[in-house]
This record gives structure tokens, C-alpha cells and sequence, in this order.
């Protein structure tokens, strides 16, 4: 079992983003065998600036015998911008969903929540564990739903994407979160593996296709970009956030 991780960056942070750290890290250690992921040296910490400002990012990265990848980045920008992102990318003999989650606060609020179960099937349907289980959790109203980018035609009906009021919607985004994750960690021990090349060809090709649109991202990438350059921001958007090709 991997042990905590640094909390650092963490600490200072938002505090649904703290918490929400703290969730993700909990469900995978208790559902989970968590072994260490190889993160680029370079690409774990990393400092750099943002109009006059100092941004640091920190990523952490597991692997299990279900998930190649398991990966959560904490990033600030000065004392006003706090970011959270994160993604578990399937082993491609896993015909289970992409799950994904990212916070973005700024001026003592959240500006942007959203946690999905993205489905890598060909036609774009979650399996039907996935879809019953997540048609039993009890709806939950926010007062500010936000439109999904015009590139989110990888995101499933689930997906909760919405700029929580106050310290209930909070609370509430939160809970959300913690069952989306606990039922995709819980169903995912209990996937059977792929056995056909053809099976297997299908989910590398629908998490290639949710990593093209992720890549679409021009908030992120013009952030990065004006942080670091167009080169080292290809690499780190195609290396530490969306590496299909590492699955290939």
C-alpha cells in the first residue's frame, strides 16, 4: 500500500478542493491495491509563473491491476486560483468508463465542478453495472448547472458539471463525487477481464477519443502555455494528462 500523499500544496488550498483530495486519495486506498506509477521526473513538481504570479503543480500517480493509471494533480496560481484534476485511466482489458473529476476556485469560491463516468464503448453507452447502479443515487438540485464544452460529447448522462452555492452544494458535490468513485472502484474489482484483440482494440479506441477531445482544452492549454511554452505544454498535456498513447 502507497502511502499518504503530501499535503504540502494541499493544505493551503480551497477547502472543498482539500477535501475532495482527501476523498479521492481514501476510496482508491480502501477499495484499491495501489502500487507507484512512474511519473517523468520533471513533470511530478513543477514551478513556473503566470502574469507576475507563481504556479506550482504537484501530480501524484498510482496503478492497480484494473487501472493503468491513476492520476491527481493539485495546482496554484498565486493565493486567488486553486485547480484540481483528476483521471483513472482503465487497463484497455477493462471495458469499464473513464472516470474524471476537476475543481477550479477562485476569489474564495468555486467557479467550476464537474465529475463524470466518461464510457469508452463504441457506442458510447456505459456498461450496464454502471448504469444501474447510477440510476439508484437520489438527484441531487444545484442552483447553477454549467454547459458542457462543445468537444464533451465524451461525457455520460451522469455527468455533473456545475458551479456550486454555498457550503450545502459543496457538501453535496462532494457526496457525489465519493459514491461516483467508490461504485467505479467497487465495480471495476469486480470486471472480468477482455480476452479478444478485437474487444480490447475497441477501449483503446474510445480512450483515444476521450484524450483527442480532452486535449481540445484551450483553458487549460493557454494556461500552461503562457506558463512554460507551446513545447513543454504538448508534452505534458500528451505525457501526464491525457497519454493514450502509452496504452498503444
Amino acid at each position: 500500500m502507497t502511502k499518504s500523499m503530501p499535503t504540502s500544496l494541499r493544505s493551503q488550498q480551497y477547502p472543498l478542493i482539500h477535501d475532495l483530495a482527501n476523498c479521492i486519495e481514501t476510496v482508491w486506498r480502501e477499495n484499491l491495491h495501489l502500487s507507484p506509477y512512474l511519473v517523468p521526473e520533471d513533470l511530478g513538481y513543477v514551478e513556473g509563473a503566470l502574469e507576475g504570479e507563481r504556479l506550482i503543480i504537484e501530480n501524484y500517480c498510482y496503478q492497480t491491476t484494473q487501472f493503468r493509471k491513476l492520476h491527481l494533480e493539485l495546482a496554484r496560481v498565486g493565493n486567488g486560483l486553486d485547480i484540481l484534476h483528476c483521471v483513472m485511466f482503465p487497463k484497455p482489458e477493462y471495458a469499464i468508463p473513464i472516470f474524471g473529476a476537476d475543481l477550479v476556485s477562485g476569489r474564495g469560491s468555486i467557479s467550476a465542478a464537474i465529475a463524470d463516468l466518461s464510457p469508452v464503448h463504441p457506442e458510447r453507452a456505459l456498461p450496464r453495472s454502471y448504469y444501474n447502479a447510477l440510476s439508484s443515487l437520489p438527484a441531487i438540485h444545484f442552483e447553477q448547472p454549467r454547459e458542457l464544452p462543445q468537444w464533451g460529447d465524451i461525457f455520460s448522462d451522469f455527468c455533473l458539471f456545475v458551479r456550486p452555492i454555498g457550503d450545502r452544494e459543496e457538501a453535496a458535490f462532494l457526496q457525489r463525487v465519493r459514491e461516483y468513485l467508490t461504485l467505479h472502484c467497487q465495480l471495476a474489482v469486480a470486471t472480468t477481464p477482455l480476452t479478444t484483440s478485437l474487444e480490447i482494440e475497441q477501449i483503446l479506441a474510445g480512450q483515444r477519443y476521450y484524450c483527442e477531445k480532452q486535449q481540445q482544452n484551450d483553458k487549460t492549454r493557454r494556461v500552461l502555455e503562457k506558463s512554460f511554452g507551446t513545447e513543454w505544454t504538448e508534452r505534458y498535456m500528451t505525457t501526464m494528462l491525457f497519454d493514450y498513447n502509452s496504452t498503444l
